[in-house]
């Protein structure tokens, strides 16, 4: 190919430091230069091809050539240019990969689409599905984990060289360097059939039962359920760049920035505003669209129960959308995530489990980076936060007198008092996914589904019911301790001086469980219920008759606490030191965790608070302390059909 020598002027957010390169390769005798500049105060890139300092008219036809140059010259290697997904919104969960490239999620985990694998690594790609989630690495190969009744997370033996992934329903698609689609999990509708001969594939997208393939000349191909025509795609749609698949509907983002929408319409979901122009990037959620335009602002349309399409006041410096079922989540450039709609599961909160924990003397933080902060009484060493071999945390936990911490590795590290044995680790222990700090012992649920406990057995917290298994996710109090099964039942063993351990004939539909000094408390399926049993002296079990929208629970020794899917918490039982005196304005809250005496509370801008007990300093947090994820920017390239939208 023959290409004569122009400058061409990008203007945007990403300089395309991976796609030009490439490019150029493809152009003989062609020397090509990237160098920063500035555009009207914002930043922009020229990339120089052995012009003379006259600036050439462009011709129409370098747009065809370059769209050539892009998907032909990088056939073999689709992923090298491409803007990878970091940021994800599932039925009702969510996935990100932190700046540290470590892999968090939040929201539903009840089939444990928010356990991340022990060891997982090297993610470069993110996607969620209704209760699955997906993990791109960097070799080209897949993790799956979560729900798998159809095999969503049965990935192919045999698959390798993924640059693409997308979760549906019940099914998982993956995108191949050379172009190719494959498909496996539910395929009731045909959405994991992918047609045959299908090539030249450079995006995929997947929602509840149907699928999108945008190919390199600009065309898309759907297929699966086709009950509303979303699989049927309009003659006329073409030049297109980037394509969305929601519930029943689709999206398609046209070179020219305009949005094409086809499918179920009854929320007007497919009713791209008049005057939407400019756009970069789409999303679709189960009803309702997104669209992110070049200026960095957001616009949605379509079902707004929720208020899913409600953008937030005033959001800007957005690079990426994404949209779960009924939330949608926008990642901004400074690597902070705003999220709105519906937040019944916490899908909006972003905040990984494990991240804040009250003992009985003392306080747990878990920063992004994977550092723990430790903070009040600290006779034992209980806040000697190891300084080495502790990395890569990923959870905390505050006992007694110990602390435990969850490592992305599976393992699982523990400081302060020893007299029980509850910081002696068990030889070989590995696979864990959660941890919880009791009184004097420790528990560890591995991702098999069992429970590991060490420490104090005084009380039989140590017992284990024989055959225990399918749990995903555990408690401690003093001497007892809880699992939660995944038929959302409960089972609880150790000391039953005040009935803690006696679970409610028929108890069922469990989401979250909670275990105080002497009492247990658990949150039911539709969130408007919750049920406690055990030590009531001073009205900890008996749960608010107006309970109702909770997202978890906590448990103290005489108190009992709730977060509310609006960001605010209620508390009941004794008031002693003001255990149930929020502090004026608290709002906002993501977490919640309690302590003997104390609790504590994280914000979504990433503060802590605290109230409670004010002796040995617990409810004293570090006044540097913000727990603010940041997740990674995309930066290592662009949809190249983005690029050609943005040289037009």
């Amino acid at each position: 190919m023959k290409v004569l020598p122009v400058e061409i002027e990008i203007r945007s957010r990403n300089l395309f430091q991976a796609v030009w390169p490439k490019m150029s390769d493809h152009f003989r005798g062609v020397r090509t230069m990237i160098r920063n500049t500035s555009l009207r105060g914002g930043p922009a890139a020229t990339v120089y091809t052995g012009c003379k300092s006259a600036k050439l008219k462009l011709s129409p036809h370098i747009f065809s050539i370059i769209f050539l140059a892009v998907f032909v010259g990088l056939a073999a290697d689709v992923g090298e240019a491409r803007q990878h997904v970091t940021v994800a919104g599932g039925g009702s969960h969510g996935l990100g990969i932190r700046v540290d490239g470590m892999v968090v999620a939040w929201g539903n985990d009840i089939y444990g689409q928010c356990k991340i694998p022990a060891g997982l690594g090297g993610v470069v790609e993110v996607a969620a599905g209704s209760s699955h989630s997906l993990a791109l690495k960097s070799d080209g190969t897949v993790v799956a984990w979560g729900y798998n009744p159809s095999g969503q997370c049965n990935v192919p033996g045999d698959l390798s060289g993924v640059v693409a992934v997308a979760a549906g329903g019940a099914y998982s698609v993956a995108l191949k360097s050379d172009g190719t689609v494959r498909a496996w999990g539910y395929d009731y509708y045909g959405e994991s059939t992918v047609p045959a001969g299908l090539n030249g594939v450079i995006a995929i997208s997947a929602k509840r039962n149907h699928s999108l393939a945008l190919k390199s000349d600009g065309t898309v191909v759907a297929w699966g359920d086709n009950d509303y025509g979303q699989c049927t795609v309009p003659t006329d749609v073409s030049g297109v760049v980037a394509v969305a698949a929601g519930g029943a509907h689709s999206l398609a983002l046209k070179s020219d920035g305009t949005v094409r929408a086809w499918g179920y319409n009854p929320w007007g979901q497919c009713n791209v505003p008049g005057d939407l122009n400019g756009v970069v990037a789409v999303a679709a959620g189960e009803d309702h669209s997104i669209a992110l335009k070049s200026d960095g602002t957001v616009r949605a349309w379509g079902h707004n129960y929720h208020g899913e399409s409600t953008v937030p006041q005033g959001l800007n410096n957005v690079v990426a959308v994404t949209a779960g079922f009924s939330h949608s989540l926008a990642l901004k450039s400074d690597g902070t995530v705003v999220a709105w709609g519906h937040n019944y599961w916490g899908q909006c909160n972003l905040r990984p489990a494990g991240t804040l924990a009250g003992g009985w003397g003392h306080s747990l933080a878990l920063k992004p980076n994977g550092a723990v902060v430790a903070w009040g009484d600290n006779t034992y060493g209980q806040c000697n936060v190891p300084s080495t071999a502790l990395s890569g945390v990923v959870a905390v936990s505050a006992g007694g007198r110990h602390s435990l911490a969850l490592k992305s590795d599976g393992t699982v590290k523990a400081w302060g008092s020893h007299d029980e044995g509850q910081c002696s680790i068990p030889v070989g222990l590995n696979g864990a996914v959660a941890v919880a700090a009791g009184g004097y012992h420790s528990l560890a649920l591995k991702s098999d589904g069992t429970v590991v406990v060490w420490g104090d057995n005084t009380r039989g917290q140590r017992n284990v019911p024989a055959g225990l298994s399918d749990v995903i996710a555990v408690a401690a109090g003093a001497y007892h301790s809880l699992a939660l099964k995944s038929d959302l039942t409960v089972v609880a063993w150790g000391w039953n001086n005040q009935g803690q351990i006696t679970v409610p004939t028929g108890l069922w539909r469990v989401v979250a469980a909670a275990a105080g000094a002497f009492h247990s408390l658990v949150l039911y399926f539709d969130g408007y219920n919750a049920s406690a049993w055990g030590y009531n002296d001073d009205g900890q079990c008996s749960v608010p008759a107006s309970f109702s929208g909770a997202l978890a629970v906590a448990a103290g020794t005489y108190h009992s606490l709730a977060l509310k899917s609006d960001g605010t918490v209620t508390a009941w039982g004794g008031d002693y030191e003001g255990l149930c005196t929020f502090p004026a304005g608290l709002s906002d809250v993501t977490a919640v965790s309690s302590g003997l005496y104390h609790s504590l509370a994280v914000k979504s801008d990433g503060t802590v608070v605290a109230w409670g007990e004010d002796s040995d300093g617990k409810i004293d947090v570090p006044a540097s302390l913000n727990l603010g994820i940041r997740f990674r920017v995309p930066k290592k390239g662009i949809s190249p059909g983005v690029l050609l939208l943005l040289l037009n």
